[in-house]
């Protein structure tokens, strides 16, 4: 039976993917890197320093540093989330879905505990989760499953007991290596992608979300 729900963060509770996109080409090509508005979206729901890594390793440069250049990234996305608080379609009727239900709730996301706790404050959701995992200082990475067995590690809970909301294949992949049910609300232009087939459910929003799925799956 489940008893807690752990939401990935990025494209979930909060509509930060399009940030994210924006400020890679804002910063990337300033230290030499081509990149197109596409690879961005191919990248969703891999860790920031990971991809800078991959355009260092394709385009070397000089100066800032890696660190630098991830840092700018990320000051720009929270810079957006702080300013336009976007949060993700029916994330409210999720939580009180999820609350009707007596869930406990927690958030295991790849971004650094700066812009989990960005997104918390912009969307005031203090109290809402009981614990939030970031992957930032890991050494692995989504897909692999630490983030999400960390979350469940705090919870005090095994993971089958737990469900994860996620929205990219990435994190659905880690949510099942972690041996976690797993609910896939991807993007529309992204909803046709036949891997999710590997998720317990698909939902085009949280809005669909209801008391009858989370007791059935």
């Amino acid at each position: 039976m489940i008893k807690a729900v752990i939401f990935d963060m990025d494209g979930l509770i909060i509509d930060s993917q399009p940030y994210w996109q924006d400020a890679q080409l804002e910063v990337l090509p300033k230290v030499g890197v081509t990149i197109t508005r596409q690879d961005t979206i191919d990248t969703t729901g891999m860790r920031i320093d990971h991809i800078v890594e991959a355009c260092y390793r394709q385009s070397p440069w000089k100066e800032p540093s890696r660190g630098e250049v991830c840092r700018q990234i990320l000051d720009r996305v929270t810079e957006l989330v702080r300013q336009h608080k976007p949060a993700m379609p029916g994330l409210e009727h999720a939580i009180a879905i999820c609350r009707q239900l007596n869930l406990r709730l927690a958030i295991a996301s790849s971004s650094p505990t700066r812009l989990i706790d960005a997104t918390v404050d912009a969307l005031n959701l203090h109290g809402v989760f009981e614990t939030q995992s970031s992957g930032e200082s890991l050494i692995h990475a989504k897909p692999h499953p630490e983030v999400y067995l960390n979350a469940c590690d705090a919870l005090g809970l095994s993971p089958p007991q737990c469900v994860a909301f996620e929205d990219s294949f990435v994190g659905l992949l880690a949510a099942k290596a972690a041996s976690m049910k797993a609910i896939i609300i991807p993007e529309s232009n992204a909803a046709d992608d036949k891997r999710f087939v590997i998720a317990d459910h698909q939902l085009s929003s949280l809005e669909e979300l209801t008391t009858e799925l989370l007791q059935t799956i």
